[in-house]
Order: C-alpha cells, then sequence, then structure tokens
C-alpha cells in the first residue's frame, strides 16, 4: 500500500512538471528561420548577372558593373551534389546550390521509384523537404510522416553534399 502512494505521488508529480514546462526554442527557431530566408527570396543576385530584362511588371531592367563588383567575395554560386543514396524504395540524390554560404535552392536529381506509391509519396514530401531544408539552412530537418524512407534518403543525400562545402 505505501508503494502505491508513493508511485502515484511520483507519477502525480511528474505530470505537473511535464504539465508546467513551456518550450522556447520553437519560438526563437521561427523568429531566426526568418532573416535567413529574407536573402534569398531577394532578387538582388539575379540582378547582378550582367544581362538585361524585362521585369514582371514589364518594365527593361539592366545590371548596372557597381552592383556586381559591391557583391562579397563570399557571394559566390556553387552546385554541389550528394551521394546516391539507395533506399528500399529506391535511389534518392540531391543536389544543391549554395550562394555564399546560403542554400539558395535544392533539386532532386533522383528519387525513389517502386512504383505508382512512391510516385505519390514523394510528390507530397519532397517539397515540405526542400521547404525545410531552405527555412533550417541545412540537413537539421525532420522527416515527413509517411515517407519515412524517402526522407532520410534525402537527408542523408542532403548532407553528404553540405559535407563538400
Amino acid at each position: 500500500m505505501r508503494r502505491a502512494i508513493i508511485t502515484i505521488g511520483s507519477t502525480a508529480a511528474g505530470l505537473a512538471a511535464l504539465l508546467a514546462f513551456k518550450s522556447h526554442p520553437v519560438a526563437d527557431a521561427s523568429a531566426a528561420a526568418t532573416p535567413a530566408a529574407t536573402p534569398a527570396a531577394t532578387p538582388t543576385p539575379t540582378l547582378a548577372t550582367g544581362h538585361s530584362g524585362v521585369d514582371g511588371a514589364g518594365k527593361t531592367t539592366s545590371a548596372s558593373p557597381p552592383a556586381r563588383s559591391s557583391a562579397p567575395a563570399s557571394e559566390t554560386t556553387r552546385t554541389l551534389t550528394g551521394t546516391v543514396v539507395n533506399t528500399q524504395h529506391g535511389p534518392m540524390q540531391v543536389q544543391v546550390v549554395l550562394t555564399g554560404k546560403q542554400i539558395t535552392k535544392v533539386n532532386v536529381l533522383q528519387r525513389t521509384d517502386d512504383g505508382q506509391e512512391s510516385v505519390q509519396i514523394d510528390s507530397f514530401a519532397i517539397p515540405k523537404l526542400t521547404s525545410e531544408t531552405l527555412t533550417a539552412q541545412s540537413a537539421r530537418i525532420d522527416a515527413v510522416s509517411g515517407a519515412t524512407y524517402t526522407s532520410a534518403g534525402y537527408i542523408q543525400s542532403l548532407q553528404s553534399a553540405l559535407d563538400k562545402a
């Protein structure tokens, strides 16, 4: 009887502590991710190509040489290809485009190919994985529920590409 009272009391105390716990890193992570995503959305690197063109509003644009020379030397664009990861449902391979040290684009070169179900899973999981990669700016992303093999292959190939940087 004494053990039961101690066990119930300990369980109640543990539950109270668990309910009182407030997680703050989630709010901080979203605030920290916002500035990192902002430079990728700016059209500055596209304007610094030295080509003339027409913007979305129909106005003629041209890049001036000072805009190109004002970019820091660390703003070079590199394309890194990850290793092919063989999953239970086929190969996965990711290619990353880095501008400086920032991930600006992710291309999936090979997808799992184990029939129609793999196509459906990939079509819903890969955009989520890519979005998380661009937000996190690393391979430390969550797997997509229901796409375990695709997620594992994507993350492993992504990490191997980033290791080459």
